[in-house]
Parts: C-alpha cells; structure tokens; sequence
C-alpha cells in the first residue's frame, strides 16, 4: 500500500480516534489517506490549539492524543503545546511534514532540523527516512508516549516518503502492566506510617487514574489519613471528605502548611518535581515516602527516604490492606477548620467587578459533580486550587508544569470531545484567552455545548500583581480589549457581559443549560489578591 495509507492504517491499530490540527501542501498525502479513514480529523485555527486539544484527549483518556502540522512555521508551533504534554505527563504524538528528502522541490525554503528542535521537549523524535520504516517508528513512538513516565513524541513524515510503496504490514497493540513494587518496600512503607505520630497522605496527578482514586479512597476511609492534594492532583479524591485539608495552591506559607510543617511524615503519591511544590523538604525534617511509577527525581527541596516504585493503585492497594486505623489528630482538624473559615471568606461578596473568591463559589455551584472547568493561567488559576472544591477525577484541568497561557480554550474543547455530554466550562483571562481565541470557531464549528467565561482586568494581572509586590511602578502591562460580546457574535458563538453581581449564577445556569458556546465576559477585580494572598497570610500564625 501507499505509505500514507500504512501510516494512518498504523494509527488505527494504535487505536487513534482523533487527528487535530492544521494539514499543509506537505501532508496531502495524509489527508487524502484520513478522507477515508475511521480517524476523526479535527481541523482547528492554531497548530498550538490541536497541541492542547490532544494533549488533554491524552491526559483524560490515558490514549496517545495526536496532531498534525505541516513544515516550518507549522511545527514549530507545536513547540509550546509540545512541551505542555511533556512536562504535563500526558501521552501526545505530534506528526509533521515536510519537502522530499530525496531530492531538493525548493532548496532550504521552510525547511529547518525539526527532529533537532524537538529533542529537548519530547521523549522520542524520528524523521522517517523510508514507507518501510513506518510500522515499527509508529508503534514505538504510541509505546513511549504511554509509558510511564508519559509525555510527547514526534514523527516527521516527508512528502515523497509519504507517496512511497510500501510492502509491510501495521503492528498490533501489545497489551502490557506496569511493575509492581516489591513486598519488602511495602512493608517499610507500612511501618514508616504505623511509627509516625502525624502523617498526611499528598495527592499528586500521578494519581489521577480511575483505579489509583478508588485505591486512595479505600485507604483513607481505612486509616483515616488526612490528606491534601497538589493543584493536578484535584479531585482524585473527593475533596468533600472530612479528612481534606485543602489543595497546596501555594508552595509555603498558606494556612494548610500549618499542618504540612507539623507533620512527621508525608506519604506523597502521584507527585513529581515537575509540577510546582506543594512544600520544601529540609535536612532532618518531615519524612517523605514516594509512592510512584517511577523513583523520585532528587534535588534540593524534595529527597524521599523512600521510594515505591511500581503501579500506583496496586501498591496503595496493598497498603490498604496492611494498615489498620491510623494514630488520631486533633491539630489537623483545626488546620481543617482554618482552612475552610478562610476560604469561605468573601464568597458570599457581592461587590462589583467580582471579586475571585466571589466568582470561585458561583462557578462551584452552578457547575454538578462531574462538571470540568478548564483553567488558563493567570492568578484566578491559584483562587481555583485553594477555593473550588473538586468532587471527581479530572474535573478541575489546570496545567501547574509549563503553566502556559493560551491553553484554556483548547483544553476546554478536547474535554467536551472526550466527555460530550458532561458540562464544561473553559476559565480564562483577557490576556490567556486572546492568545488562542480564534479556536471559538472551531467550537461553533462543531456544534459544541461550551461556556467561556473571560475574566477582564484589562492587564496582565498576575504580572501586575508580583510588579506591585517587589514595588516597581505600574508599567507595561496594560492593555485593551475587543467588544468581547460581539467578538463571540462574529463567530456565531453567544456573547454575554456580566454587568452586576447577581447576574452572574443567573448567566451561568442559562449558558451551562442551553444549546450552542457562549461566551461570558466578567469584569473582574483582583484588589484582594495582596490583602488575602500576601498580607493576610505574613500575620497567620500555626497556634490554633
């Protein structure tokens, strides 16, 4: 067969369902070979939009998501998607075209060394230099983007390779398991948790698998452990259990790490160096046992004095079944207490513009228990993590690794692709959400049920915000905005602007209910950020 059509034949034994992205003069070959094929291409406006769009089909489903580019500029768009699935652990493949290798179409026009680019953000890159080749670089890259650790890989397919006649047939599938951690570290685990006077258990998005959460959920009800969560680590466990402590948003200092500091030991599951800490380790304090599919990444602030290393559900299993109820602990529920006073504060405010800890609650209760939200990056994405509880796996989808603007829109999108009759709402800034705005047709081009909700200040606030906090003078971060409403009309979306207080649950009731995207704008004020999330914290005190 043709070798475009062996590569798409390939994808389908790999089980894809999905292609996003951006064909080019180079990829010809491959679009006539999908026309017909049981692959849904997905055509966006950005190749930096099908990147996040496949990165979170990956990170919800546990599938390889995969993209498609041309050459040149359409690659290296994927370079900050790219490196959001690489840092985010989510199994992505990332195709690209480009001119004949065998002999020059256009001298060096748009070519650069793609493959060399995309060595330091992926965990495997291959130009495919023969159609024969095609089988074995297909199945290899879909093994290494599941395999834990997962994360992003690329194949760049030339042109007349694609066109090339092939004699070869696709791979199947080869089912696998992960390893499972020894009995002998099971049993150090076991009595490191029997011997501490004060452990809490930390959730990381590691553990964020259906079977890790039923595992955990099993060991706390068991133990009675007191857990807390990283901002990826949301919802794995319902965060509505009377042993939540609250989500580590920041990485020192809040109201929950009166309780983190205080503890001998954390048993920290599903967590790694790549997402922002949720605390500092130091010399002959807390213990830390790693609970992961792979060993702990040492450095200065995180070395565990023991690792477990294997299938996470399996071994937070067998801890289970080894571990009776664990040693009370009256300091942590008054944590808990503080914790939840604080958070509650100002959610009842209906001052105009909202205020965050206002707009937290109002999303909290119009969305159900299984509703996503998918968070862009700014300083709304810390009120989220400390203020909205999440009461399902993977409903809150915020990115705490690359932290990339731009990336709310299309992850809200590949949601409502993975889950179309759950509801989801994308959560952005101005500035984040103007970085990949074009994709509202897309939306409407698919005839999704989808509510944006774009926070206005005008500014780039978080930015602001750490400007006034070193006490530098306002400057460069302001900007203006388009008639945001008529911006969703030109698309075909439905434009809403919140103009008090109680609109706001009104609006969001009628767009989560009705038919078709709409588009929210909320002016927003952020005054309360150095009141709650500076000054507010320097005078707490761990005495409670």
């Amino acid at each position: 067969m043709k070798a475009s059509d062996l590569f798409v034949r390939s994808l389908e034994h790999e089980e894809v369902e999905y292609i996003f992205g951006i064909p080019g003069e180079e990829n010809l070959d491959i679009l006539e070979s999908l026309r017909e094929s049981k692959i849904k291409l997905i055509l966006t406006r950005h190749e930096q939009a099908a990147g996040f769009m496949a990165a979170t089909y990956g990170r919800l489903t546990g599938k390889v998501g995969v993209c498609l580019s041309t050459l040149g500029p359409g690659v290296t768009n994927f370079v900050t998607s790219g490196a959001y699935a690489q840092l985010g652990a989510m199994p992505v493949l990332m195709i690209s075209g480009q001119k004949p290798i065998k002999k020059s179409k256009q001298g060096q026009f748009q070519i650069i060394d793609v493959v060399e680019m995309m060595k330091p953000l992926t965990k495997f890159t291959k130009q495919i230099v023969h159609g024969n080749n095609i089988p074995v670089l297909v199945h290899e890259a879909m093994r290494l983007a599941r395999e834990e650790r997962p994360g992003a890989v690329h194949l760049e397919l030339p042109e007349d390779i694609a066109a090339e006649d092939c004699n070869v047939k696709p791979f199947d599938p080869v089912f696998f398991r992960r390893p499972q951690a020894d009995e002998l570290t099971i049993g150090k685990a076991c009595e490191m948790i029997r011997q501490a006077e004060m452990p809490l258990l930390l959730i990381g998005a590691g553990a964020n698998r259906n079977r890790t959460c039923e595992a955990l959920k099993k060991l706390i009800d068991k133990t009675g452990l007191y857990f807390f969560n990283t901002q990826m680590g949301k919802g794995v466990v319902d965060e509505r259990l009377p042993t939540f402590l609250g989500t580590a948003a920041l990485s020192a200092d809040d109201y929950l790490h009166c309780a983190i500091d205080r503890a001998d030991l954390i048993i920290n599951v599903g967590h790694d160096v790549i997402e922002k800490p949720p605390f500092f380790m130091s010399p002959g304090g807390t213990k830390v046992i790693h609970i992961n599919y792979f060993s702990a990444k040492v450095d200065e602030i995180y070395f565990p004095q023991l690792n477990v290393v294997g299938d996470i559900a399996d071994s937070i299993h067998r801890l289970a079944d080894k571990m009776d109820k664990c040693k009370g602990c009256d300091y942590f529920h008054r944590v808990k207490e503080e914790v939840e006073a604080h958070v509650r504060m100002g959610s009842d405010d209906t001052h105009f513009p909202i205020r965050p800890q206002h707009l937290v609650a109002e999303v909290r209760n119009a969305m159900p228990d299984d509703g996503i939200i998918a968070l862009d990056n700014g300083v709304y994405k810390i009120w989220f993590a400390r203020n909205y509880k999440a009461y399902r796996p993977n409903t809150v989808l915020l990115d705490n690794a690359l932290a990339t603007m731009g990336a709310g829109l299309p992850s809200a999108m590949g949601a409502k692709i993975v889950h179309p009759d759950r509801k989801v709402m994308a959560i952005c800034g101005d500035g984040g959400f103007m970085m990949n705005s074009q994709e509202l047709e897309t939306a409407v081009r698919l005839k999704m049920n989808l509510v944006v909700v774009i926070l206005r200040d005008d500014a780039y606030g978080m930015i602001k915000w750490k400007q006034a906090g070193m006490g530098f003078q306002s400057f460069g971060l302001d900007y203006g905005n388009p008639d945001f409403v008529k911006y969703a009309e030109a698309y075909g979306a439905n434009g809403h602007r919140v103009k008090s207080s109680e609109q706001l649950p009104v609006l969001f009731n009628e767009c989560l209910n009705g038919s078709g995207v709409h588009l929210i704008e909320v002016p927003v004020d952020y005054s309360e950020n150095e009141k709650v999330l500076i000054e507010e914290l320097k005078s707490k005190t761990c005495i409670l």
